[in-house]
């Protein structure tokens, strides 16, 4: 991978190709990070066909963009939508940096900070369509989950899922997640921990946090975690 200084590593970010607007807290959004993020969307990569279809025929091109992202110089990779879980392994293999396609893959590790009588909530964009190869795919399969989906929420299924709106009204976004957050709070007492998978549910974490009074991770405090271990300094004095 080769040398490089404190503070030059940037993360590269695996996009869908979508229209509607990214607040602040989204991946997407460079405001979120105080460290430098280069994007690289995936033409024809559609929440449908990757979300409700997991449509196989994308492997290609987002091998395609992680290898120019790898080659445009990022140090780690990462994605803008945690259901390419599905294609970890794949992708991984393609490049020579660090590529971790989904949030999902801190579920292991939350799951292990738990009592052995907690489960891991995870909030996602589809309950449907988030099968047990996904969480295969990330080494999650013997996490005990509790799963709630958004895509009975309108404001996130017209404009997110559907597309047929690129202004997003956030309150009534914050609305509806945190709606989804509180019911699996009060419907699982065993709720231990949460892990966002959708990366445009991201910008509420602190108010879903609040909501339910538990640890909240997600695709931003993975990213973070990742450019950390990147950009190591020196304790005290040196020689």
């Amino acid at each position: 991978m080769g040398e490089r200084e404190p503070g030059e590593a940037s993360i590269g970010v695996l996009c869908l190709e979508t229209a509607y607007t990214k607040i602040e807290g989204h991946i997407r959004n460079p405001a979120t990070f105080d460290f430098p993020v280069r994007y690289q969307v995936v033409r024809g990569a559609t929440p449908d066909r990757l979300v409700r279809r997991a449509d196989p025929t994308l492997l290609e091109p987002f091998i395609a963009a992680a290898r120019a992202l790898a080659a445009a110089g990022v140090a780690a990779i990462t994605s803008g939508c945690g259901f390419l879980a599905l294609f970890q392994r794949e992708l991984a293999d393609a490049v020579d940096v660090p590529l971790y396609s989904s949030s999902l893959i801190q579920l292991p590790m939350v799951h292990r900070m738990l009592r052995s009588d907690q489960a891991v909530g995870v909030l996602t964009a589809s309950k449907d369509a988030l099968s047990a190869a996904h969480l295969a795919a990330v080494g999650a399969e013997a996490v005990p989950v509790l799963v709630a989906g958004m895509a009975g929420r309108p404001e996130f299924r017209e404009v997110i899922l559907e597309g047929r709106r690129t202004a997003l009204d956030a309150g009534r976004l914050r609305g509806e997640v945190l709606a989804e957050a509180a019911r699996l709070a009060s419907d699982h007492q065993e709720l231990g921990a949460i892990v966002i998978e959708c990366t445009d549910l991201v910008p509420f974490a602190c108010a879903i946090q609040g909501a339910t009074g538990v640890p909240v991770f997600d695709i931003v405090t993975l990213t973070s975690m990742v450019h950390q271990g990147l950009v190591r300094r020196p304790f005290g004095p040196t020689t």
